[in-house]
């Protein structure tokens, strides 16, 4: 399962939920709070507060940053 940390209105969080529907990855939307100071979760999941983030449990992966996951779901499933 595929889980993605993401912000609401966020074009970087977008471009990634864009890319997992076209690829027709099944995914869970964890929507985050506005004010970096309060994702705890995010941070507790990779160390950071930024978003988007996704955690794929089946190869155990935790990634930040769009343009890295990108990459990953290009290279894992299309």
């Amino acid at each position: 399962m595929v889980t993605l940390y993401q912000l609401e209105g966020c074009p970087y969080c977008e471009l990634v939920a864009d890319r997992l529907d076209e690829l027709e990855v099944d995914y869970e939307s964890v929507w985050t709070e506005g004010l970096h100071s309060k994702r705890n979760e995010v941070k507790r999941i990779s160390g950071q507060r930024q978003v988007p983030v996704i955690v794929d449990d089946e190869r155990g992966v935790t990634m930040p940053e769009s343009e890295r996951i990108l990459d990953y779901l290009e290279a894992n499933y299309a």
